[in-house]
């Protein structure tokens, strides 16, 4: 009787070795890429001035969260508003005007007040915020 020894076939390479490298070499390239849109030039964002005391003087503003204006603590209409902002601007072009928005209001109530103060002589235009409790 002849006993044969079984053939020993070599094991397949597994591509899981692969699977892994390619793993981590996708998830590097995501670490080191940046994901965001780049400007084609420099952008550097303002600074918001916390702690200061609000400059006096000038127009305020005052934005609800539904939109209305008020104009020195007088609720009026957008066109009231770009009127009494004229009128004023006419006599003095440095007036300050000062923008009181909820903190809640869309900023398509605000951006476009912004633009149109712009349109009637408004060159010193600032918003006014509140400054984090926690920072």
């Amino acid at each position: 009787m002849r006993l044969s020894r079984p053939i020993h076939r070599r094991q397949p390479e597994t591509i899981v070795a692969l699977v892994d490298v390619v793993f981590f070499l996708l998830v590097f390239a995501l670490l080191i890429g940046r994901m965001d849109a780049t400007a084609p030039f420099n952008v550097t964002p303002p600074e918001a001035q916390t702690g200061a005391d609000l400059p006096s003087g000038g127009l305020t503003v005052s934005v609800a969260q539904d939109g209305r204006i008020a104009l020195d603590g007088a609720e009026t209409t957008l066109s009231g508003l770009l009127s009494a902002s004229e009128t004023v601007l006419e006599a003095e072009p440095d007036t300050r005007m000062r923008i009181n928005a909820d903190g809640s209001t869309a900023l398509l109530h605000v951006l476009p007040l912004v633009e149109r103060l712009k349109q009637v002589g408004a060159s010193d235009i600032v918003l006014i915020v509140t400054p984090d409790a926690g920072g």
